[in-house]
């Protein structure tokens, strides 16, 4: 496996560091500073106005969680190695959208807003890099609502398709998705948790997955397709 830490490490490709040239890559991980950590750390106040860091995840996992009028929450992503985090705000100067939460304990860069936008500046692609991830969050903000219409068995195999997509981790039993829950699950695809325990338990059953402890494994990509009812994340999930 590559090691995150180097500049010219390997990224995933949808990332923001692995959209990137090494050249730029490298520049950006100069700004700001290294922190780490901890499980559970909350990194970015949905509402916050007072600060309008970016954060650069080098390692680990988050998750980006906002409240509802009934006083809930609900989950909306997950970001991992090389994504970033906190960009909305510090390209448009306004208050925080979301919450960001760590789910592991997690090394990342905390860059100034000011240092941020002198980079993107600077740094053409990076700023070309930047724009897409925004497109794609707006894109799969729309899919999502347009998801909606489907039914929740449907929608259960699709999102497992994607965050296996975004975040799978290839093993001698499949593709392995961590840490996750069912009630993560049932918040991103809009649905009783109840609902997604049939559903998983249906695929399970089938032979496309295996659940463990926050974690769930592909163990048949085309079990999960034929119940997702698709064979390829389309683009406007906001991966393209």
């Amino acid at each position: 496996m590559a090691n995150h830490l180097d500049p010219i490490g390997g990224w995933r490709p949808r990332s923001l560091l692995g959209g990137l040239s090494a050249i730029t890559r490298a520049r950006l991980l100069e700004l700001g500073g290294l922190r780490q950590i901890a499980a559970g750390e909350t990194i970015i106040m949905e509402g916050a106005t007072e600060s309008r860091d970016v954060f650069v995840l080098l390692q680990g996992t988050a998750k980006i969680t906002s409240g509802t009028d009934s006083g809930g929450t609900v989950l909306l992503s997950i970001r991992a190695d090389g994504d970033v985090v906190g960009e909305l705000a510090a390209l448009d100067g306004n208050p925080r959208l979301a919450r960001v939460t760590t789910i592991r304990p997690c090394v990342a860069r905390r860059i100034g807003q000011r240092e941020f936008l002198d980079f993107l500046s600077a740094h053409p692609d990076a700023s070309l890099a930047v724009n897409r991830i925004v497109s794609a969050k707006l894109r799969g903000a729309t899919w999502h609502r347009v998801e909606s219409a489907n039914p929740a068995p449907i929608r259960v195999a699709r999102v497992l398709m994607l965050l296996a997509h975004e975040h799978g981790e290839p093993s001698a039993e499949g593709i392995v998705i961590r840490p996750l829950t069912q009630p993560d699950i049932a918040d991103l695809v809009s649905a009783k948790e109840r609902t997604v325990q049939k559903a998983l338990a249906t695929l399970q059953r089938d032979g496309a997955i295996v659940q463990g402890y926050r974690k769930i494994i592909i163990r048949d990509r085309e079990a999960l397709c034929s119940a997702a009812e698709i064979s390829e994340i389309p683009p406007e999930y906001g991966i393209g």
